[in-house]
């Protein structure tokens, strides 16, 4: 037996997301059944949407910043209960046996995740699909509590863009009195500058725009520097001890690996493709500085930062829209008219 559930999918690369009825698994005992309340729009959405990525697999029904209520769960569970406030992110399951499941690193499980949409439910070959719906069913162990007294609202883009940048800040050991930056101020931006400040690091804004300088720093900013003055870049030479880069496209690392300090790295968070130019070794060898990556968190690691922003009162900045505008936002996110993340209220599905 299924639930028949309503949602809005892309039928095709090229089509709008249009309303579509499809069908959730009943629920098995670990299951947590979640009427979604609000759900953020990830730029991975928009990708998967129009197959940037050559990988989408139609009908697409996009979203994993899920905020919910949980309506019932199945015997086996015990973390939750009818009423509760949770969230459900990127993943809503991993083979759990892997030397990086053990590691509660489900995100880099070496059988491959089940992602929230576009995959495959690895016990019935069901597609999943995503968050712009009105309910959906996953496994208690991906299910994560919401704080009390968080913003349901500005707490559906943590679920990516929040563990996005978090997991690297903690992996890398940022601390008060840490220098860090981050390059970009979007989605992803502007959740690295309140957490690593939150954490008590030193926070410095790499931009190509004048005139964000405000913003950034009630965002939590210390310093903003210009990457296209000469001048600025190298007032910065063997700053940073970390840069968390949330840039989506191609572009040069070259200009920042001078500002790293002796071991410091630069982590891109934001880019899925190649980048261009290739990166200038020497700078590199003379200062073993590093170039590497991180995606989102495992599911412990996602609930240690839902608590941490629990704790500081962390929220995303979000634009709340109904989902009969969700064609509209994408085309105002390609041209980066959003501060800074989109959130659809879910009860508009029904109006």
């Amino acid at each position: 037996m299924t639930t028949n559930v309503l949602g809005y999918a892309a039928s095709s690369a090229t089509a709008p997301l249009k309303p579509f009825q499809f069908q959730r698994r009943d629920p098995r005992p670990d299951d947590v059944v979640i009427d979604i309340l609000y759900c953020g729009i990830c730029h991975s959405d928009l990708h998967i949407a129009r197959n940037d990525w050559g990988r989408s697999v139609y009908p697409v029904v996009p979203g994993h910043e899920i905020i919910g209520r949980v309506s019932s769960v199945g015997k086996a569970v015990k973390r939750f209960k009818p009423g509760d406030h949770v969230g459900v992110g990127c993943m809503v399951d991993s083979c759990r046996q892997c030397a990086s499941c053990s590691q509660q690193l489900e995100q880099y499980c070496q059988q491959g995740a089940t992602m929230t949409y576009n995959s495959v439910d690895r016990h019935d070959q069901m597609p999943t699909f995503g968050g712009y719906s009105e309910k959906i069913i996953v496994s208690d162990q991906f299910v994560l509590k919401i704080p009390d007294g968080l913003d349901l609202k500005g707490a559906a883009p943590l679920l990516c863009a929040g563990i996005t940048t978090y997991s690297p800040l903690r992996h890398w050991k940022i601390k008060k009195g840490s220098q860090v930056a981050v390059i970009g101020l979007g989605g992803l931006g502007h959740m690295a500058l309140k957490l690593a400040k939150a954490m008590g690091a030193q926070v410095t804004l790499f931009s190509r725009s004048p005139g964000k300088e405000k913003d950034a720093r009630r965002l939590g900013a210390d310093h903003i520097i210009i990457s296209t003055d000469q001048k600025q870049m190298t007032s910065v030479n063997g700053k940073f001890e970390l840069i968390i880069d949330t840039v989506p496209y191609a572009h040069d690392l070259n200009a920042y690996v001078p500002s790293l300090a002796i071991n410091g790295t630069i982590v891109i968070v934001g880019l899925l493709g190649n980048l261009e130019p290739t990166v200038s070794t020497p700078s590199l060898i003379f200062g073993r500085k590093a170039v590497a990556g991180s995606l989102i968190g495992g599911i412990a690691e996602t609930q240690e930062m839902l608590d941490f922003c629990g704790k500081h009162g962390i929220t995303s900045d979000v634009e709340m829209i109904n989902i009969q505008d969700i064609n509209h936002a994408y085309e105002r996110m390609l041209k980066s008219d959003v501060k800074y993340r989109f959130v659809i209220d879910m009860k508009s599905l029904k109006g």
